[in-house]
């Protein structure tokens, strides 16, 4: 169907496009009153009749009422007196929120002859709402390193109240350690800053606790308040110290290995991870590291392999603490190895002569020497013989002892003795060691020497004695005992000169050392070697060097490993004794082994790892493990270097003890965020020629500090959310990422100076950044909100971003109708266009949602009328005719254009009566029922026509019964259906 044949189709709806039909049925002024909100009901207002020039009689007369635009009886006009009164208490806030000015507008409806006047009421502030803050409690981290003048933003309070009854200042108690500063908003609100003013410190106070203050501008002023709650963040400004400097204790050499030994405990005022400490060997020898270890958390030290007194007597151990942020202290562990009595004295018999002839006198019948590992009264030692035998014990030199005959044998007595050589020490419990020799006596003559005396002797270790016969009444005691008490016998059998050789580990064997002939006296010659049974003995009775008897030549019998014999000790000297025995004599000399560079420097880590923070100054050094070279004095480790780097060099720290350690410097201020690890390799050199190197391979871990503010990918987040999304929707996910790591790159988000209206309407995942609904959104009441986003570090740096969510109107209000008043019945001789009723209508939603259609039935002698601003009139067509039909059931539709339609349908009646005497319808009826239903499909019947740029109306009906003309006449103004609709 064409437009034409739609419009003579077309009688008896309105669509309603513009605002106001003109100013030819309303008052030329707008009427402006003012009043204080919370005035008792029936205040006066004002006098509307003298504003309106009207007598009390029109005002009656024309039946005068007061319309508010939100359709709430706010005020009444009394019509006996003219005077507008107040109807109800007014909030302003209720009614205005936070707009200033608050103002309620409202129409005075003269009906006869229809008449609209424009008011508005402005309704004033008074200080009834005390600032709020919305969180009784705010939580601030600050770290201890923040500089004074560092500024923190706070969550301003609320206040309702508008104008000088606002927010007006702020204050903070205690103000020890802050002050407040007043930040004005774009928003024309004031925030509050938090400055340092005092630096704080952690370690002596982690948490302050404030009271921050809102006052408002009224009189008197009324205030809020909420408590501040600082936590003052630790940074690693504490390095660990230990309970003591040095420690020492005592440990048996049996002790199980797994064994507790001591726990080294240190303590660091720094909290969190700078106050988590690890426990490790510093400057640890191999011998150390493999004989006891520690716990890196507990600081216990537990043996890790069984001690030994007789190799190492006691162990020095450098304990080094380093807390989370690379800071470390050292301590000193002495450990004392307790000798215990675990070893057998021990006989080695170094010539032994099985035959002697019996009319011989102090006859060397054996040479031996004792020792014993132990220490003390362990090392300690009796040498003794059977008291029934005609031998005695005599000490020599060091360890070394003769057995010898008493006096002349017999051997027709006795022609065999069997010795037993006991040695005991005297630990506890003793222990003892036995020798047997058999002794032949050859026979000579019958007759042997007697001896009758007491004879002392000074031993080498310790003093021997011996009690032959005592003769006195009768009572023989024998006694073969020696007590080793001292080392050397000193006199004629030891040659008084020591001779000093020396030679290169690791020289070959057969290695000439020197000629021992040249340094004895003039009586020995090469040949008295054989004869007198010469030979070398090493103290621990190795053989190292063998004498070769035709020459009188030293010579080196095995390779010989200074390391092993010596270890790290200078000089390794080796004692011996080269020994004649017949004539027994005893020269005492020593082998110096010289160090040859065959070890390379060698770390007992290969990968180490330092941590140093990235807020450490420049020149800020770190001790390291220094390599372990087993070569001495020059051979040693001297020197050491690092890669080239820009961020440290190495430089060498003397230990005092022969021992060079590395030292890194920092050159430069280190960024983790630009590089958060990088590796150099230290190379320990020694000093060999040539020389021999080793590596090890340093991870320099960048501890970071809090640096890095949170930064949002947007500064701005725009999202339309419809305003019908269900409660715990999506709204939207911010992001923010901080470069910094750990504790101080985990973002806390937030809302900061939020509205009551965000906070009651959004919530904030404070993790994930999501914003979701807290409740639902309503178009009509709130179009858009503007939600500041804080995200918040560990450290309490943030950043800040706005998100603006802009709710999406949907079509979820039906059109709504008010009858202002009703004529009922009306004359059938009435005048064509006689007002029947006089109604408003009104759609909450916008756009197509709120544009609306008013229609009534088309076989009805009635019109609809727009008139002001969205009041219409419903008027008679033509005369009507009680006979014909003397009641009319008219149904109102209002029908939005929004997706769904919505639908609002009224009901009126309309009585048609015979002709009255001239005065006012004695039947008035106002009805405001309605109900809204769902529309599909419409025809328009009746339209105005116009342009969207006019307030000209034309009423197709009133002109021309023709619907051809009707027709003609909207198509000239096509544009009509852009026109904007009234809400």
């Amino acid at each position: 169907m064409g437009m034409r044949g739609v419009l003579t189709l077309q009688k008896r709806q309105v669509l309603v496009f513009f605002v106001l039909l003109g100013l030819s049925q309303a008052g030329i002024e707008s009427l402006s009153y003012s009043i204080a909100e919370e005035i008792e009901i029936g205040y006066f207002v004002a006098n509307l009749a003298r504003d309106l020039e009207l007598g009390l009689e029109e005002l009656s007369s024309r039946e005068a009422q007061v319309v508010c635009d939100d359709r709430e009886k706010h005020l009444y006009l009394d019509l006996m007196t003219g005077y507008l009164l107040l109807n109800e208490k007014l909030d302003r806030e209720e009614l205005c929120s936070s707009t200033e000015p608050c103002v309620l507008h409202f129409q005075v409806v003269l009906e006869k002859p229809l008449q609209f006047f424009q008011a508005e009421l402005h309704v004033r502030d008074i200080n009834d709402h005390a600032p709020t803050f919305l969180d009784k409690e705010i939580l601030i981290k600050i770290s201890e390193s923040a500089t004074i003048g560092t500024t923190f933003l706070m969550e301003s309070a609320q206040d309702l109240d508008v104008g000088s009854n606002s927010l007006q200042n702020y204050t903070i108690s205690p103000i020890s350690h802050f002050y407040i500063k007043i930040q004005d908003g774009s928003d024309g609100k004031i925030y509050p800053e938090l400055v340092l003013q005092k630096v704080l410190d952690h370690e002596m106070e982690s948490e302050l606790r404030l009271t921050l203050t809102a006052l408002d501008g009224g009189s008197p002023p009324r205030s809020g308040t909420t408590l501040v709650l600082v936590k003052v963040l630790d940074i690693n400004d504490n390095s660990p110290e230990f309970a003591q400097d040095l420690y020492e204790v005592q440990v048996l050499e049996d002790t199980p290995i797994g064994s507790w030994i001591i726990t080294v405990s240190a303590k660091d005022l720094d909290t969190g991870n700078y106050g988590k400490l690890s426990y490790t060997f510093f400057h640890a020898s191999e011998d150390i590291r493999k004989t006891f270890e520690i716990n890196p958390l507990s600081g216990e030290v537990n043996l890790r392999s069984q001690l030994d007194f007789e190799t190492t007597q006691s162990y020095s151990i450098n304990i080094q603490a380093t807390d989370g942020g690379g800071l470390s202290e050292k301590c000193a562990l002495l450990i004392k190895v307790l000798d215990i009595n675990d070893n057998l004295p021990e006989v080695i018999m170094s010539s032994i002569t099985n035959t002697i002839p019996e009319n011989a006198s102090e006859t060397l019948v054996a040479l031996f020497s004792v020792r014993d590992h132990d220490a003390g009264d362990n090392g300690r030692m009796v040498c003794s013989i059977q008291d029934d035998l005609p031998f005695i014990l005599k000490p020599t030199i060091k360890n070394f002892f003769t057995l010898v005959s008493e006096k002349a044998l017999d051997r027709e007595s006795r022609a065999e003795y069997n010795i037993t050589i006991t040695v005991t020490d005297l630990g506890t419990p003793r222990l003892q060691t036995q020798h047997n020799i058999t002794v032949l006596v050859s026979d000579v003559n019958d007759n042997a020497p007697t001896f009758t005396q007491i004879e002392l002797n000074v031993p080498q270790k310790g003093f021997c004695i011996r009690r032959v016969m005592e003769l006195g009444e009768g009572t023989p005691r024998q006694i073969r005992q020696v007590l080793l008490l001292f080392f050397f016998l000193g006199g004629t059998l030891v040659y008084a000169e020591t001779w000093g050789y020396s030679v290169a580990e690791e020289a070959e064997i057969g290695f000439c050392i020197a000629n021992v002939i040249k340094d004895m006296d003039s009586s020995v010659g090469v040949e008295d070697l054989a004869a007198r049974g010469a030979r070398v003995i090493f103290d621990d009775y190795k053989s190292y060097l063998r004498l070769d008897l035709q020459t009188g030549n030293l010579l080196l019998n095995e390779q010989l490993d200074r390391e092993a014999l010596c270890g790290t000790t200078e000089p390794c000297i080796l004692h011996f004794q080269v020994l004649l025995e017949n004539p027994l004599q005893f020269f005492r000399a020593e082998l110096s082994v010289k160090d040859i560079n065959d070890h390379s420097p060698m770390f007992l880590e290969k990968h180490m790892r330092l941590k140093i923070s990235e807020g450490t100054s420049p020149g800020t050094s770190f001790q390291m493990d220094g390599a372990q070279d087993l070569d001495v004095g020059a051979n040693s480790v001297q020197n050491y270097t690092i890669t080239p780097n820009p961020h440290l060099h190495v430089k060498l720290h003397d230990s005092g003890k022969d021992r060079k350690y590395p030292e890194l410097v920092l050159d430069q201020t280190l960024d983790r965020e630009k590089e958060p690890e990088f590796n150099i390799t230290l190379t320990a050199i020694d000093g060999g020629s040539p020389s021999r190197s080793g590596t090890a391979l340093i991870q320099v871990v960048v501890v970071d500090i809090n640096d890095n503010a949170p930064e949002f990918e947007r500064p701005l987040y725009e999202v339309q959310v419809p305003e019908n999304s269900p409660v715990d929707s999506l709204v939207i996910r911010v992001s923010a990422t901080d470069l910094d790591a750990e504790i101080y790159g985990e973002l806390s988000y937030s809302f900061s100076h939020s509205s009551r209206d965000v906070q009651k309407t959004f919530e904030i995942h404070p993790v994930s950044g999501e914003v979701r609904l807290k409740s639902l959104l309503d178009f009509e009441m709130i179009q858009s909100y503007t939600i500041n986003i804080q995200a918040t570090d560990g450290g309490s740096l943030s950043g800040k971003s706005v998100v603006i969510v802009q709710v999406v109107d949907v079509n979820d209000n039906p059109p709504e109708i008010a009858m202002t008043s009703l004529i009922s019945p009306i004359p059938e001789n009435s005048s064509p266009e006689m007002m029947v009723a006089i109604f408003r209508i009104r759609d909450q939603d916008t756009g197509d949602n709120g544009r609306m259609i008013c229609s009534i039935q088309n076989d009805l002698p009635f019109l609809v009328k727009p008139t002001f601003k969205n009041f219409y009139t419903l008027v008679t067509e033509r005369s009507l005719d009680r006979e014909t039909r003397a009641e009319y059931n008219i149904t109102i539709t209002v029908t939005d254009l929004g997706t769904p339609r919505l639908q609002t349908q009224h009901n009126i009646t309309v009585l048609v009566s015979d002709p009255a005497p001239e005065g006012p319808f004695p039947a008035r009826l106002l009805d405001v029922s309605g109900a809204g239903t769902l529309a599909h499909s419409y025809q328009y019947e009746v339209c105005l026509s116009g342009g969207t740029q006019t307030s000209d109306f034309k009423f197709l009906k009133s002109v021309t019964r023709n619907h051809q003309e009707a027709g003609n006449d909207l198509e000239e103004n096509s544009l009509f259906v852009n026109g904007l609709g009234y809400n």
